[in-house]
């Protein structure tokens, strides 16, 4: 899609993935609208004088110390000023563009109290590529505040950001981009740097990049499957139908379609009434993965459309409620779950990858010839190592990140949820799982190729899914001069 508008509406993963990617973004009538009820409670707060948090007061352990009206515009600024303090290598630009997403449509909500003009410079930075440098360590996940505050600095014509290929001071990015600096009044500087953007934006990059994971470690399963001649009864409608968990029947309905055509499933093609639990449980641990998938999927669209502001502009009740809308609590436990569930599938990966090499051992011992004797031959046994290695790294990862937190700010910020951090852990072991599966299909393949005297091509019989994996198997390991580039090869089509 070549424009998305943000308005009254929820916002599509997909919308936002869009913009991410670079789509044009506009601001609808409705949204503006909410946003200016929004913005005329603050108003009157302002006026009546009464105490609200982070616009009549101070904010953090200053909570009950009040700002004079004449301070008001000066502590959004200061808020903006002192509140970016992270460091380390920086955050790669889709996720800024998620951050930056996220805050819009979070104020197009109209819960943040801000003002129209601080939605719009957002949404002309977007639309002309003013992108913000926001170094990546910085956010406990009791909102990023010191990622949405590198954003708000560039917004007034401070900080740092990259524009047209250049790194720029925030102010110069913005007048070569014909984009007026910012002038925070109100609510502005709270409502632009209070925000999980970087949380859920990052969180919906990552679920969008989970669910091929879901299809991959099937696809890995029903090669092996092939490859060592198992029970293909685990995917039978009737073992569905007896724990009907949406999620295993899903997995087994997809390793069905991907055996579709394949000899395991004449009536004599199993070797055993039973396999190892490696290859029996595929369809529980990988049904499993895709329930956390979708509860995960499920929270994170649920982030990105709500009103997480404190305190929160309810129009209803022409109110402003302090609250803890900031934290996204089940976001980053369902990452953490999900991490679980992604080291579970890479287990069973890594096990069957036990089978399949003693497979292997065997026909070498018997004198099977290997298909070539190049450095590049039987990629999988030489990357077998290399697999126990990313599992061990995986099963790390799963260890959770939402309960270490620490206490902060003289005792008033005593708990967060570390999102930050369980989303980026998460990335890091799809990425792992990828390459463990990768060297499963490659071990697979070795095994089959051995069989079938060192032939080329996939052999006969097998399923058309899990065929066509195997094509992608030996369209990397052709011209390739080590394992390494094998390796390399198939995970630039796999998963796929």
């Amino acid at each position: 899609m070549d424009q998305v508008t943000v308005d009254d509406r929820p916002l599509s993963l997909e919308e936002f993935l869009a913009v991410v990617d670079g789509a044009q973004v506009r601001l609808g009538d409705a949204a503006r609208a909410r946003i200016a009820a929004g913005r005329a409670l603050v108003d009157e707060a302002l006026a009546s004088g009464a105490p609200v948090y982070g616009l009549t007061t101070e904010v953090g352990h200053g909570k009950d110390r009040r700002v004079r009206r004449e301070d008001v515009e000066r502590q959004q600024r200061m808020l903006i000023a002192t509140h970016g303090g992270a460091f380390g290598p920086p955050l790669p630009r889709e996720v800024v563009r998620a951050a930056m997403v996220v805050r819009l449509n979070g104020m197009a909500r109209g819960g943040s109290g801000a003002g129209l003009a601080a939605a719009e410079t957002l949404v002309s930075m977007l639309v002309a590529g003013v992108h913000p440098v926001l170094p990546g360590t910085g956010s406990v996940g009791a909102a990023d505040i010191a990622h949405m505050a590198g954003i708000a600095q560039v917004a007034v014509g401070s900080g740092t950001a990259e524009y047209g290929g250049e790194t720029l001071p925030g102010g110069e990015a913005l007048r070569r981009a014909g984009i007026p600096p910012l002038h925070p009044e109100g609510k502005d500087g709270l409502a632009l740097i209070s925000s999980n953007g970087v949380s859920v934006g990052h969180g919906a990059i990552v679920t969008a990049g989970a669910a091929r994971i879901a299809d991959a470690v099937d696809e890995a399963a029903a090669l092996s499957l092939e490859a060592t001649g198992g029970n293909p009864s685990i995917v039978l409608p009737a073992v569905g139908r007896a724990k009907p968990y949406p999620g295993q029947i899903a997995a087994a309905t997809h390793l069905l379609d991907l055996l579709e055509g394949s000899r395991l499933l004449d009536a004599a093609g199993p070797r055993s009434v039973q396999d190892a639990l490696s290859f029996r449980v595929v369809p529980q641990v990988h049904g499993a993965l895709r329930e956390f998938l979708g509860i995960t999927r499920r929270a994170v669209e649920i982030e990105l459309n709500a009103a997480s502001d404190n305190p929160l502009a309810d129009v209803g009740s022409g109110t402003l409620i302090s609250n803890g809308n900031f934290h996204p609590m089940v976001m980053a436990v369902s990452f953490d779950a999900l991490r679980v569930a992604l080291a579970h599938a890479g287990q069973l990966s890594e096990r069957r990858m036990s089978h399949l090499w003693d497979a292997v051992m065997a026909l070498l011992e018997r004198g099977a010839p290997p298909p070539s004797m190049g450095p590049a031959s039987l990629p999988g046994v030489q990357l077998r190592y290399a697999a126990s290695a990313s599992f061990t790294a995986l099963r790390q990862l799963a260890a959770p990140a939402t309960l270490d937190s620490t206490v902060l700010d003289r005792g008033v910020e005593d708990h967060a949820t570390g999102a930050v951090l369980a989303v980026r852990k998460t990335e890091e072991a799809l990425g792992l799982l990828a390459d463990i599966l990768a060297i499963e299909v490659l071990l697979a393949v070795d095994l089959l190729d051995l069989s079938s005297a060192g032939r080329l091509d996939p052999p006969a019989g097998l399923g058309r899914g899990a065929a066509r994996v195997a094509g992608l198997a030996h369209e990397a390991v052709a011209g390739a001069a080590s394992a390494a580039d094998v390796h390399r090869g198939l995970r630039e089509l796999f998963p796929s």
